[in-house]
């Protein structure tokens, strides 16, 4: 997998597209089970295979972002959603002085509210960024990939997650025995309490359902879905 782009300035300058993809992940707390670069990882993935499938301008991701909610464990990173929102419109910025009109921001860490803002707010004059994979995007990609859990159940460094690792990264991947948590409570106040009110080992979810195949899958869902969105932004 390929965190950090190998264009050279004059790959950029000869592309046909223009539009660009900003992979924001975070730096958290995923069990015993995955790295605390997690969110990053995977969104490097996405973005790495839209990259691929539709000829965009790969950026290097945003690894630390909006992890409040898991800052009882260690190692868990934050910076405020204000300061989220402060950097990527400065990339905005500076992806527009460089002719680069249009930005794909590719999620993979719930917790950034904030982006979903962002690009309302930059969109009002026309359709110039986009906000990958939403809720839609990820319910159709469990479906295609035969997952057992839904969102709810495998909330936090489950099914999903462990699958797509497995697929981009087996290595990073630790054992999934016993590691399992019932993601079947309401968690109404996540966001007042964290998520250390609602797990003690980290884990909403199933990581031993885990596999690789079901995160190939996953991804090329994804990729199929975001054809979509490409049409949007080139209208």
């Amino acid at each position: 997998m390929e965190i950090l782009s190998k264009a050279t300035a004059a790959d950029i300058a000869g592309a046909k597209s223009q539009v660009a993809v900003l992979p924001i992940g975070s730096f958290e707390q995923h069990g015993d089970v995955l790295p605390l670069a997690t969110d990053t990882l995977i969104a490097c993935g996405i973005a790495e295979a839209l990259t691929r499938e539709y000829g965009l301008f790969l950026l290097p991701p945003i690894t630390v972002s909006c992890s409040h909610e898991h800052a009882a464990w260690p190692g868990t990173v934050s910076i405020s959603s204000a300061t989220l929102h402060r950097v990527v419109n400065d990339i905005v910025d500076s992806l527009r002085r460089s002719g680069v009109s249009k930005l794909v921001l590719v999620n993979a860490h719930g917790g950034n509210y904030v982006l979903a803002n962002i690009v309302q707010e930059l969109s009002v004059d026309g359709p110039n960024l986009a906000l990958f994979p939403g809720r839609d995007d990820w319910n159709k990609a469990r479906a295609d990939a035969g997952l057992e859990t839904s969102a709810h159940e495998d909330m936090h460094a489950g099914e999903i997650e462990t699958s797509m690792l497995l697929h981009l990264l087996p290595e990073v991947v630790g054992p999934t025995q016993n590691a399992d948590h019932d993601g079947s409570d309401r968690r109404q106040h996540l966001l007042t309490l964290g998520m250390r009110s609602y797990t003690t080992s980290g884990i909403i979810g199933k990581p031993s359902l885990g596999d690789a195949t079901k995160g190939k899958m996953v991804l090329e869902s994804l990729t199929q879905s975001f054809a979509d969105y490409l049409r949007v932004l080139a209208a």
